[in-house]
């Protein structure tokens, strides 16, 4: 009779004094049926999960993930570095291109009115900063002559001729 009342003491503790034990029995039975089926449920998925991550961290060809990963974050650093250098360098164009000859004003005309054919030209060579020369050629019947002017700032020292002055608004004005 000692065991009955510790039985019937454990099942009033639990509020179900007047419950018959064998319903109590069964019901943690099926209980412990069901958390075993959510156990295996729980181990099934683990595994495939499992089975997913080491498939994702292999990659195509075998690679784990951590050293790709660890490729890519070197090739962005040497991108980096390679980005820097090549700003400088650009830089360092930029800077020699601007004296470099890039806007052109040409002027064919007539020196002498008895020649014809606008054998005579005005050449304008201009950098960045227009600076540059003129060079004049006047072509006559007794022949050919040159001369070059210095411009400083897109201004010369010396009075441009008309030829000269169009020339210039040519090399300047991007025509």
């Amino acid at each position: 009779m000692g065991t009955e009342t510790a039985k019937k003491g454990i099942l009033e503790l639990l509020g179900l004094g007047n419950a018959d034990t064998g319903w109590f029995f069964i019901v943690v039975t099926l209980l412990l049926v069901v958390l075993l089926i959510v156990l295996i449920v729980m181990i099934v998925k683990n595994n495939e999960l499992k089975r997913r991550y080491q498939k994702f961290m292999q990659g195509s060809k075998a690679v784990s993930l951590e050293g790709e990963i660890q490729h890519l974050i070197s090739d962005v650093e040497k991108l980096k570095k390679d980005s820097r250098a090549y700003a400088n360098d650009i830089d360092l164009l930029f800077k020699k291109h601007e004296s470099a000859i890039q806007k052109m004003g040409l002027v064919k005309y007539d020196a002498f009115k008895e020649m014809g054919g606008n054998m005579s030209f005005c050449l304008v060579l201009l950098d960045e900063n227009d600076n540059g020369f003129v060079i004049n050629s006047v072509h006559s019947s007794n022949g050919c002559y040159s001369y070059s002017k210095r411009i400083r700032n897109g201004k010369c020292d010396i009075d441009l001729s008309a030829e000269e002055q169009e020339a210039m608004r040519r090399a300047i004005g991007g025509e």
